[in-house]
C-alpha cells in the first residue's frame, strides 16, 4: 500500500467510524423540539450583574432561561435535574481555530484552513468551509465548549512560506453546527513568525499592511501599471472592517511588535484585538489605555521562539490585574483539544489570577470580544439557554460537564471518542465473561 492510498484509507475508517454519531446529531439538530426543564439546588455563575447565585433553580422554556430564582415549580412536561449543588457556567469558549474545517492533519482534502496562492486575499473566509457534521464538535461539546471563533492560518514559517500576512475571515461556530455569520474577524499574523510572508523582514510588515489600506482608501493614487497588493475582492473585504465595527486579529506576541499594533490601531481606528501576546503584560499599560483585549494561552511558560523571551505563567494574572480584558486561546489552532482550554484556565487561576477573571475569560469575555455576548457567555432572563451543569469546579481537571445546552437544546452527551469506548468495552467484557 502507498502512503497516498493508506492515507486515504485512514481518512475514510475515521469517517465511517463517527458516521452514526454525526446522523445521531444532525437529527437532534434539525428535528428535536424544545421541551421545558428545570435545573433545581445549583450554584449558578451567572457572569452578570447578579453574580453567583447558591441553592438557586434555573428554568429553560422556548429554549430560552424563563426563570432564575428560589423555589421554582416545574411546568407541566418538564424535566427536572437535581444539581445538588453542582455548578452550572455559561457554555465555554474553545478559543481561535481550526473547528470544523480540520479533520484529520494527515489528510489534507479535510484541512481547509489556508490559503496557499501567495497573494494577500482578505476576502477568503474559510467560514464557508465549515462542515456541522464534523466528528470534532461532538468531543468539544462533551468538554462544555458551545462557541468557538473560526480563524484561517497564515501558513507562515521558513522557505515553505506561502500565504500572506492576512491570513483572511473566519466567524463564530457553535458546536451544534450553526454559524454566526454577523460576528466576524479578520486575521492577521505579524512579527518574527510571520517574517517569511513579508520578505524576511518584520520591518516590511506594516509597510505592506499600510499598502493595502491606502489602496482602499484612495484607489485613485495608484497610476496605471502600479504594483496593487489586493483585488478589488479583497479592497471590499478589507474596507468592511476599516470603519472598526468589526474586530481585526493581530497574531503577535513580541513587546515591542504589540506596541506596533497599537500604535497601528491607533493611526487607522481600528478595532483590534491580539492574540498570542506571550509579551502582553510587559505593555499591559498600554493596552490597557487602547482598550485592546488580548487572547493569550495560559500554557506559555517559556521562551519558544526570541518574541517570547519573557513568557510567564503569570501573563493572564498580570494583564488582568492592568484592566486588560482577557480570553483563552490556545497557540495551536487545531480543534482537537478545546476541551482542554478549561484545564488552562485553572493553570491561569493557579499563578495569580482570579476564579472568577478565569472563568470570565472562558464565558463572557470572548463573546464581548466577538459581538456575541446576547446569547453566549452570560446567563440572564429572556436569554437563550447556553450553558452547562458541571460535576464540579468547572476549571478542575477531574471535572465533568453533566449536561450541555446549545441555544435552548440539550445535546446528547455522546462523541465518536464514546461511541468507540462503548463499543470496545463491550466486547472486552464479552471476552472476559467467556
Amino acid at each position: 500500500m502507498t502512503r497516498a492510498s493508506g492515507t486515504i484509507l485512514l481518512a475514510v475508517l475515521a469517517l465511517q467510524l463517527g458516521l452514526v454519531f454525526q446522523s445521531a446529531a444532525a437529527a437532534d439538530r434539525d428535528g428535536a423540539l424544545f421541551r421545558p426543564v428545570l435545573i433545581r439546588e445549583a450554584t449558578i455563575h451567572t457572569m452578570s450583574p447578579a453574580g453567583t447565585l447558591e441553592h438557586t433553580d434555573l428554568l429553560i422554556e422556548d429554549g430560552k432561561i424563563a426563570q432564575i430564582g428560589h423555589g421554582l415549580d416545574a411546568p407541566a412536561g418538564a424535566e427536572v435535574i437535581e444539581a445538588g449543588g453542582r455548578p452550572v457556567t455559561p457554555g465555554l469558549f474553545g478559543g481561535l481555530g481550526h473547528l470544523g474545517i480540520e479533520e484529520i492533519g494527515i489528510e489534507p482534502t479535510v484541512d481547509d484552513y489556508s490559503l496557499k496562492l501567495g497573494a494577500m486575499r482578505p476576502e477568503f473566509d474559510v467560514s464557508s468551509a465549515f462542515n456541522p457534521d464534523s466528528v470534532v464538535l461532538g468531543v468539544g461539546r462533551l468538554g462544555g465548549v458551545t462557541f468557538a471563533m473560526l480563524a484561517p492560518s497564515a501558513e507562515a514559517g521558513g522557505k515553505g512560506a506561502s500565504g500572506t500576512l492576512i491570513a483572511g475571515q473566519g466567524s463564530v461556530a457553535r458546536l451544534d453546527g450553526t454559524l454566526v455569520p454577523a460576528a466576524r474577524a479578520l486575521f492577521v499574523d505579524v512579527g518574527g513568525d510571520a517574517a517569511a510572508l513579508s520578505g524576511g523582514s518584520r520591518a516590511a510588515q506594516f509597510m505592506l499592511l499600510q499598502q493595502a489600506f491606502t489602496e482602499v482608501r484612495s484607489p485613485k493614487s495608484f497610476l496605471l501599471g502600479d504594483s496593487r497588493v489586493l483585488t478589488p475582492g479583497g479592497r471590499q473585504a478589507l474596507q468592511a472592517y476599516m470603519d472598526g465595527s468589526a474586530p481585526m486579529v493581530f497574531d503577535v506576541d513580541r513587546a515591542s511588535d504589540i506596541r506596533q499594533v497599537i500604535a497601528f490601531a491607533q493611526r487607522e481606528k481600528l478595532r483590534v484585538v491580539v492574540k498570542g501576546g506571550t509579551e502582553a503584560w510587559r505593555v499591559a499599560a498600554e493596552l490597557a489605555a487602547a482598550k485592546i483585549p488580548v487572547l493569550l494561552n495560559p500554557l506559555d511558560d517559556l521562551p519558544e521562539s526570541f518574541d517570547a523571551v519573557g513568557a510567564t505563567l503569570e501573563n493572564a494574572a498580570r494583564l488582568q490585574k492592568a484592566g486588560v480584558k482577557i480570553a483563552f486561546s490556545f497557540g495551536d489552532p487545531s480543534p482537537h483539544n478545546i476541551r482542554k482550554l478549561r484545564q488552562a484556565a485553572g493553570i491561569a487561576v493557579a499563578h495569580g489570577l482570579p476564579w472568577d477573571a478565569g472563568l470570565a475569560a472562558l464565558t463572557r469575555n470572548p463573546a464581548e470580544i466577538f459581538g456575541v455576548e446576547a446569547t453566549n457567555g452570560s446567563l440572564e432572563r429572556g436569554r437563550p439557554a447556553d450553558l452547562v451543569l458541571w460535576s464540579g469546579d468547572p476549571l478542575e481537571v477531574t471535572t465533568l460537564a453533566d449536561s450541555v445546552f446549545i441555544q435552548g437544546q440539550a445535546q446528547v452527551m455522546r462523541s465518536r471518542q464514546t461511541d468507540l469506548r462503548d463499543r470496545y468495552l463491550q466486547k472486552l467484557r464479552a471476552n472476559a465473561a467467556r
